[in-house]
């Protein structure tokens, strides 16, 4: 696999929210606002990336008995970090992830590709791997808090920073009525269900036309 597969995958094939289904309770938790969204993507590629670049340096030093432990030490070290520079930066998305932010420490998709990938590559595969896994799960969640809270609330929030809250009107005033339970928890498992099910009817059928022409020739 070479250096641009091995970033596509994750965005692609092995997307871990519409493909693999990892890491979904900040999938469905953090969506109901674009601004959260994109706060929690951001914030979990730079855990990725940095678990999976001291993951890769520190593998040879590391007893198997003693791995699991030791990578969640130090995934929940930059999980710390992170969460103290947003508390002290930006508040304001600090307040909106809330508990989804120490999660990130358990988050499976962090510690399997530490265990998986980094714990058996070198550096530079590892930083490309997680960059790839990274932006998937970002566009990801900023497609589900897309239509979740443009559909549910008729605006999206780009940015809120203490009385700035900067949201962008898409639909006009008595053009549509907004479906407020999308919102909501339940509008969260609907949204996605239904994104996963256009996800999957177009891989099918890029699938099925694959194997014809394959059969053809």
């Amino acid at each position: 696999m070479n250096k641009a597969q091995n970033f596509l995958k994750g965005i692609f094939s092995e997307n871990p929210v519409f493909v693999l289904l990892l890491g979904m309770c900040p999938v469905l938790g953090v969506t109901s606002t674009l601004f959260g969204a994109i706060g929690m993507g951001v914030a979990f590629t730079i855990v990725l990336v940095l678990s999976n670049i001291i993951v890769s340096l520190i593998k040879n030093f590391i007893p198997d008995e003693v791995r699991i432990p030791a990578y969640i030490v130090v995934i929940a070290t930059l999980v710390t970090i992170v969460q103290l520079v947003m508390q002290g930066f930006l508040p304001s998305l600090y307040d909106q992830l809330g508990i989804f932010i120490p999660l990130i420490v358990v988050n499976c998709v962090i510690l399997g590709r530490a265990e998986a990938y980094a714990s058996k590559n070198n550096v530079g595969n590892s930083i490309i791997d997680a960059l790839g896994m990274g932006v998937g799960y970002t566009i990801a969640i900023v497609v589900l808090a897309f239509f979740r809270e443009l559909l549910g609330d008729g605006a999206l929030t780009l940015f809120i920073y203490g009385d700035i809250n900067l949201k962008l009107n898409l639909i006009p005033n008595n053009a549509f009525e907004p479906m407020s339970i999308l919102t909501l928890a339940p509008g969260a498992f609907i949204t996605l269900g239904f994104l996963l099910a256009i996800i999957n009817a177009i891989f099918k059928n890029d699938k099925e036309t694959k194997k014809q022409k394959t059969a053809k020739a």
